[in-house]
Order: structure tokens, then C-alpha cells, then sequence
């Protein structure tokens, strides 16, 4: 425990006087040199492509009149071979895998599929080399599917080079950058369908993992991250990504909702957590002096009257994020290209900013690939409450997959502010502070030595010995 000079006493509250100021990580070298390799290039290439195949409505996996070369199945085959692609150049190294699936009819006035549909997610599993850590997975997505005005046509041009061209080209460039690379743990590069359906692909993606039991510890989704440029668009941010998670799961048992309502963890959930590792990635790698890219934590699952794939995920109690653009334009989403009144409409190549794409890509590398080098997240993690006191005891137990030494650091921010300020380390399994609970929330993440690769922080649940 920390002793200060009595000076120092009581002029500083408690939580403000022990600890550290949480600093941005250094810099892991190979990290930084992989983002060098993200290319603004490909990004476009890669999207341009995808426009190529038309109309990429999923229910046009139904159709029997579509132009040769056309339609999601012909994109989705594409997005397979880039994977098979990848692999090679990797000498083997990414496992392709085809989640094919026939989704039934849906009823209802609203049904947007009316007829068993065949859909077809694509995702390379890039397999951890610790035999243990590589039982911890980190999985990042987009949704190829695209729309027009009409949800049920699938002739019209619906190019969605936004809407999520761009999201499954960070997909795609993740998988080129980070197969030239060896983790601990595993990362997984898909591109789902069905999106615009009902979340349909993901959903299935979700389901399945849930079966199989992986051991998903973080899942980020990248949907709209065109950063759009329309003329004379000036409020849009070319410096800024929206991160958004669940905070408390609507459809956990209402015991528990009631438990974390009571606790006031409402955002701190898995999936906020996460969305913190992201934050804290970004200060790392973006430093903040020279102000390039910012991602800004959203307190929300989502847009309003929107939704995205990240929401299959944090349903099923897996940790996930949604990367969106700062301010979307919806006149280049879900609509019928056209000119009315002197206005462009349609979700057009020419309105995707490459180099802003190419930068989240940079961010969700550089966070897959310190959360795929971290010890994994610590479990158990309780806060002592049997007596009525000042100081606050945390223990936990060491992450499942991960057999390396482990440094421990004890987080805390006081009740108003939405990041991490202070922490502390240790090796022990235990710490007690002299803080007062009642002020601060808490958690614990497991780092390496140098604190260069942390997990997310895990929220801790109060106990009585």
C-alpha cells in the first residue's frame, strides 16, 4: 500500500491521490509497422469491385434473371476467393470457411424474406500459435449485402459503397495486413450477408459460435465507414469515428438487470469495455498531439431507427463494437440512384473518402492486434463488501487461456467520467486501496509486462466473504 507525506493528506480526494495517471501504451513496434502496410490503395480497389456485382440485395440469391457475374452470390464467391488469396500469400496460414445457410420465410406485412433465401457468410480464421491463447478468438466484420429504396428489388443499381462496401473492405484489408503476422491468440476476418434483412447473417455467425463455444472476447464491427464526402458537407469529420456497444442486455433475466441497474454498471458491460480498449488503442497509436484520428465512445447500442450486426453478438454476451462514420449522409443510403432537384442520391463510389477508411482499418488492426497479444481477460473479478468501510479490496482469477506471467492493473474513474483515469499493478490475484467504493467504479485488465498489450477491463461484481 502506498504511504504518503501527511501534507499530501486531504488535500486531493482519495481516488485522485493513489495509483498512476493512465498514459498511452508505448508503441509495439510490429504493430505500428503492420499499419504501415494498410493501403488507401487497396481499400478502393477492393470496393470498387464490390460495385461491379450490382445489385447485392441478399434475396437475389433467388433470382434466375440476373446479368452474369452479378448478384450477392457472385460477390460473396469473390469475397472468398480475396480469403483463399490471402492465405496463399501467407503460405496456408488463414483457414476459409464457407457459414452457408438457408434462412426460411418470414411472415408479416414487413417481411423483407419471403421465401427460403440461401445466404452466405465468408470468413479466414487466422489460428493463434499458443496452443492455449489461441482458444481466446477476436473477430471483426462487415456486411457485403447492400439495398436501394425498394427492399425487395434486386435488379436497380444498389452499389452501397458506404452502406457496407466500405465496412467489408476493412474486413478484407485486415485479413491482407494482419496474415503477414503471427498473434497468441485467434482472429477471425468475415464478411457476413443478410444484413439488411434482419441482421440475418450475422445472426447465424452469432448463433454458431455460441454452439461451437468459442470463446469470442471481442468482436468488431466496421458498417458505414465511407466518410462521406458530399460537396459542401461541412460538418462532417474526417478526424472522427463513432464506437458504439450494448450497456445493459435488454434480454438478460430481469434478476440480473435489476443487480447491474443497482450497481450503476450500466456502462460497464463487455461490450463498453470494450469499447474503452478501443479508446485506449487510439491514443497509442493516433497520439493525440497530432490529432489524425479520434474514435469518440457512444453510450448506445446503436443510431437511432438503425441497427448493425455488433447487436447479434452483445445479445449473446459476446463483447462487441460498431465503427460508424461521424456523420452520415442519408441521401447516399438505401436509395434508388438518381438527380432530383439538383440532388444526388444513391450510395455512390465517388463519395467514399479512401484515406479515412484506410485509417479506421488502421484501428481496428491495431486493436485486434493488442487484444490477440494480451493475456486474455481476467475472470471472477469481485469487489469486497462485507463491512462498512473506506478502503476497497478487488481479487479476481487469472485469465482461462493464457499460461504467461500476467501483470495486473486495477482501473478506476470516478462516478461522472466515462474512461479509465487511475490504475495500479500488481502480479497478486488481490488488491486492496484505500478508496472509498462508493466513489469510483472499478476494474480489473491483464497486461503483459510492459503494459504495451491489456485486455478490457472486467467490471467487478460485489461479494461478501
Amino acid at each position: 500500500m502506498l504511504v504518503l507525506a501527511p501534507a499530501l493528506l486531504g488535500q486531493q480526494p482519495d481516488y485522485a491521490v493513489y495509483g498512476k495517471p493512465l498514459l498511452p501504451a508505448s508503441k509495439d513496434p510490429e504493430i505500428a509497422a503492420a499499419l504501415q502496410h494498410v493501403s488507401a490503395v487497396e481499400i478502393r480497389k477492393d470496393i470498387a469491385t464490390l460495385l461491379t456485382f450490382g445489385n447485392r440485395n441478399t434475396i437475389s440469391s433467388n433470382a434466375a434473371d440476373l446479368p452474369p457475374h452479378t448478384g450477392i452470390l457472385a460477390a460473396s464467391e469473390w469475397i472468398q476467393q480475396q480469403f483463399e488469396q490471402d492465405s496463399k500469400a501467407c503460405n496456408g496460414c488463414l483457414q476459409v470457411k464457407v457459414d452457408e445457410f438457408i434462412e426460411p420465410a418470414a411472415t408479416g406485412k414487413y417481411a423483407r424474406i419471403t421465401e427460403p433465401t440461401r445466404i452466405r457468410n465468408l470468413y479466414a480464421v487466422l489460428p493463434g500459435t499458443d496452443p492455449l491463447a489461441s482458444k481466446r478468438i477476436y473477430l471483426i466484420t462487415g456486411h457485403y449485402d447492400t439495398r436501394e429504396t425498394d427492399m425487395m428489388d434486386v435488379h436497380d443499381a444498389a452499389p452501397g459503397a458506404n452502406d457496407d462496401s466500405s465496412g467489408t473492405a476493412v474486413s478484407l484489408e485486415a485479413a491482407r495486413v494482419l496474415s503477414q503476422h503471427r498473434f497468441p491468440a485467434t482472429i477471425i476476418f468475415a464478411c457476413v450477408a443478410g444484413e439488411e434483412q434482419g441482421l440475418n447473417g450475422s445472426r447465424h455467425l452469432a448463433q454458431f459460435a455460441k454452439e461451437q463455444g468459442w470463446q469470442l472476447e471481442g468482436v468488431l464491427n466496421n458498417d458505414i465507414v465511407g466518410g462521406d464526402t458530399t460537396p459542401r458537407e461541412t460538418l462532417q469529420s474526417k478526424s472522427r469515428v463513432r464506437v458504439f456497444s450494448q450497456g445493459i442486455n435488454p434480454h438478460a433475466a430481469a434478476e440480473t438487470i435489476a443487480r447491474e441497474l443497482a450497481l450503476g454498471m450500466e456502462n460497464d458491460s463487455p461490450s463498453r469495455e470494450l469499447a474503452r480498449s478501443v479508446l485506449a488503442t487510439d491514443s497509442s497509436y493516433f497520439p493525440s498531439a497530432q490529432r489524425p484520428f479520434q474514435a469518440h465512445m457512444e453510450l448506445r447500442l446503436d443510431r437511432f431507427l438503425r441497427g448493425g450486426d455488433h447487436s447479434s453478438f452483445s445479445v449473446l454476451e459476446f463483447p462487441a463494437v460498431r465503427f460508424t462514420e461521424w456523420r452520415e449522409n442519408f441521401n447516399h443510403q438505401h436509395q434508388h440512384v438518381r438527380t432530383e432537384n439538383g440532388v444526388e442520391y444513391g450510395d455512390l463510389l465517388k463519395f467514399d473518402d479512401f484515406a479515412y477508411i484506410a485509417n479506421v482499418a488502421r484501428l481496428n488492426i491495431a486493436t485486434l492486434a493488442t487484444l490477440a497479444k494480451s493475456p486474455g481477460t481476467p475472470e471472477e473479478v469481485r469487489i469486497v463488501t462485507s463491512n462498512l468501510d473506506n478502503n476497497t479490496t478487488l481479487h479476481w482469477q487469472a485469465p482461462k487461456a493464457n499460461h504467461l506471467a500476467v501483470t495486473y492493473r486495477v482501473l478506476w474513474r470516478e462516478t461522472t467520467t466515462n474512461n479509465w483515469q487511475r490504475g495500479q499493478t500488481t502480479q497478486a490475484l488481490e488488491m486492496t486501496l484505500p478508496i472509498s467504493k462508493d466513489n469510483v467504479f472499478f476494474g480489473v485488465q491483464a497486461c503483459d509486462a510492459l503494459l504495451q498489450h491489456c485486455s478490457p477491463a472486467v467490471a467487478p461484481f460485489p461479494e461478501k466473504r
